[in-house]
């Protein structure tokens, strides 16, 4: 099972998860996603390519296809059915990637880099966030958009779960909506102080979560009581004085916990409700002590494992960047039930 080497941990790897085998030419990871209908996971990467991976619970893994681009792929999002992965990137377009034929056509096109795609089932429309400071959706089957949104700034993250649509923007504004009232877009400020890095709708839609550059994550919702009431800020992803970007969170679709994950090479379970942090994992390092930073990740269908990515994250520009010793892993984390599982909160000690 994963997780079960005995040897001694590499630095990089100091869980003790599964590395995948990745390809000489992989650069900075953008995304990782899991299929939602099978043992799947797909990859992007700055190199411009994607790639897919078959894995087991007996903890293989098995490189099953790659597609090539003309420029780094930064988002992707599985079709609901499985066949099929968006692709979104600096050339502007998205694409289809159909995992049968291996083939990959165009369905989307906007002004600038696309920053984030999602697909909606329920409506058949692919949701798209670029650089252009604009929200498209689409039929795929038109070159057109269906409708074109307009927002005040460039898209740096997104997240749709069934029909609610949640939209950070580089001015630090959220943007909230229901996919069928595009017109009608909640706008909030954000808790944080600092560059939105990404965001997460709550499993019952009532909020979303939203992590910054500075360590940072705002438990955050939609109605005016449940901001009063329940709104707060917690610290992460710090080391003493070394503050660290929040780059990922996932929430476990079984009990609604979730993890965040950034440049300080870890990853932490957490339970919103009762405000406690479930599990801290070790930190990942490269070999010039410098942390690995975890650039994407997520969880599987079934939330027992938690696939993500460690790579260069360019926060200290092109010189400080070396590949033969900061090289890109991708890596699968077996659950366990303690570290997903929400704990009653601990009672804080009073008066007797």
């Amino acid at each position: 099972m994963f997780g079960a080497q005995a040897q001694a941990k590499p630095a990089h790897n100091p869980n003790g998860d599964l590395e995948v085998p990745a390809p000489g030419d992989m650069d900075s990871i953008s995304s990782l996603t899991f299929s939602p209908t099978s043992d799947f996971f797909a990859v992007t990467s700055w190199n411009n390519s994607a790639y897919v991976w078959q894995y087991n619970q007996q903890g293989q893994t098995f490189a099953k296809a790659q597609n090539a681009g003309t420029q780094p792929v930064l988002a992707s999002a599985w079709k609901n059915d499985g066949s099929g992965i968006f692709l979104a990137g600096c050339d502007k377009a998205v694409r289809l990637w159909d995992l049968a034929s291996n083939q990959a056509v165009q369905v989307a096109m906007h002004d600038a880099p696309v920053r984030a795609v999602a697909w909606c089932p329920q409506m058949n429309l692919l949701i798209t966030g670029s650089w252009d400071k604009t929200f498209r959706y689409w039929d795929t089957r038109s070159p057109t958009p269906a409708h074109t949104g307009q927002l005040p700034e460039r898209v740096y993250a997104m997240d749709l779960r069934e029909d609610l649509l949640v939209i950070g923007t580089a001015d630090r504004s959220l943007h909230a909506l229901f996919v069928t009232q595009p017109q009608q877009i909640k706008t909030l400020a954000s808790q944080l102080k600092w560059q939105t890095r990404c965001v997460s709708v709550f499993p019952d839609k009532k909020g979303f979560l939203v992590g910054s550059i500075e360590g940072r994550v705002a438990v955050s919702h939609l109605s005016e009581q449940d901001q009063k009431d329940k709104n707060f800020t917690f610290k992460c992803h710090r080391l003493e004085t070394d503050i660290y970007s929040v780059n990922t969170m996932s929430f476990h679709q079984q009990y609604g916990t979730f993890v965040t994950a950034g440049s300080d090479g870890t990853y932490n379970f957490w339970d919103k409700d009762s405000k406690q942090r479930l599990k801290a994992q070790a930190k990942a390092m490269y070999p010039n002590g410098q942390p690995a930073p975890i650039t994407c990740g997520a969880f599987d269908r079934t939330g027992l494992i938690y696939g993500y990515a460690l790579s260069y994250d360019w926060s200290k520009g092109y010189a400080e960047y070396n590949p033969t010793t900061m090289k890109p892993y991708i890596m699968l984390h077996s659950c366990k039930e303690d570290e997903v599982k929400p704990k009653p909160k601990q009672p804080t000690a009073g008066r007797k």
